[in-house]
């Protein structure tokens, strides 16, 4: 038996040599340049694989605006907080990976997946600039700028060329420089931004949905019952029946860390977004009463930012021995989305 072994492992690598040329220079060569770019991109791709790290939302307000050598008005740190989302999505350790084609990018799923989370975010908040925020009243003119910025980052999120993906969002990025000129010049201000209760509970309404999505897609890592199914089998003419069963959706396990980091990018984006959130309307959340809330958000959004000491995303059942990752961000995301309904009644109020 040991010889066998000897003589198939002997086969093998006459067959390796006969492919790369046999012991010529140029097939040790071909080797030798394949196994280095391999190595090469096992490296990069776990450099590639850190996540960037949250940034202070105002000195960085301060910052641009002292740069511009303009006043950080109402609006500018929802502003420059968008465009500063935008270019850490083509400008972090590996640039935008979602569309790569080529290794060690396309070996990649996790940062894509936490891309996406975070453009999910910035198409929302874009939307409701340009429908609600930079409006006067539902018969006002769009922006002309935001008009462009809002369908750039909607583009396909995957387009490798003619165009590509980083183009259009750039294109997204300009448009929304032009639009914190136009809302910051002194002399001639003709951008708005209307920080006011009813703007801001329209995009709270929109993002409580997105929430509750991703809570629930996070605990089905560990199977659930389809509240479809358990909705369709109960019996309207007789109370007392025993409901049957219904069907268990759970995520298949090789889609666990694609729905936690989609989730953990989300909340990345929208830490920072709330933390502007908190600049821009903090006279009406004061008079709402509802800062509070806010600030209880921006801790939950925190915690969905602790430092990953496992490589992999654990999915261990609900009560079991090993951690579930899922759980602990689903139970992060759900807290938040609690806060997020209260600030939704206060701000509703009169």
């Amino acid at each position: 038996m040991p010889g066998r072994i000897r003589q198939y492992f002997r086969d093998r690598k006459e067959d390796v040599q006969d492919y790369a040329g046999g012991s010529s220079v140029i097939g040790k060569l071909i080797l030798a340049v394949v196994g280095v770019y391999l190595l090469v991109a096992v490296v990069l791709g776990m450099y590639w694989s850190s996540e960037p790290d949250t940034f202070s939302v105002r000195e960085h307000t301060r910052s641009v605006a002292n740069a511009m050598e303009r006043e950080p008005i109402t609006g500018f740190a929802t502003t420059v907080t968008m465009i500063r989302i935008a270019e850490t999505l083509l400008e972090k350790p590996g640039g935008y990976l979602s569309n790569d084609i080529f290794p060690p990018g396309v070996w990649l799923d996790n940062i894509p997946n936490w891309e996406y989370g975070v453009l999910v975010q910035l198409r929302d908040l874009s939307r409701a600039m340009r429908r609600d925020i930079a409006r006067s009243q539902s018969q006002s003119a769009e922006d002309p700028d935001l008009v462009i910025a809002e369908p750039q980052f909607h583009f396909d999120s995957e387009s490798w060329a003619i165009p590509s993906t980083e183009a259009e969002y750039r294109r997204g990025i300009e448009a929304l420089k032009r639009y914190l000129n136009r809302l910051s010049a002194p002399e001639q201000a003709n951008a708005q931004f209307f920080a006011r209760a009813d703007n801001l509970n329209s995009w709270l309404a929109d993002l409580e949905t997105r929430l509750g999505s991703l809570s629930r897609n996070l605990g089905e890592s560990v199977g659930k019952a389809s509240v479809s199914d358990a909705v369709a089998n109960v019996e309207e003419g007789n109370p007392l029946a025993e409901e049957t069963g219904a069907n268990e959706v759970q995520t298949p396990w090789t889609k666990v860390d694609d729905v936690f980091y989609e989730a953990r990018g989300s909340a990345w984006a929208l830490l920072h977004i709330f933390r502007a959130i908190e600049v821009d309307f903090r006279k009406v959340l004061q008079d709402k009463n509802a800062m509070a809330s806010l600030k209880q958000i921006i801790i939950e959004l925190e915690g969905t930012q602790g430092e990953m000491w496992s490589p992999v995303i654990l999915n261990g059942s609900g009560f079991g021995v090993l951690a579930n990752h899922s759980l602990t961000m689903a139970a992060y995301l759900s807290r938040a989305n609690a806060a997020i309904s209260d600030m939704r009644d206060l701000l509703s109020r009169g």
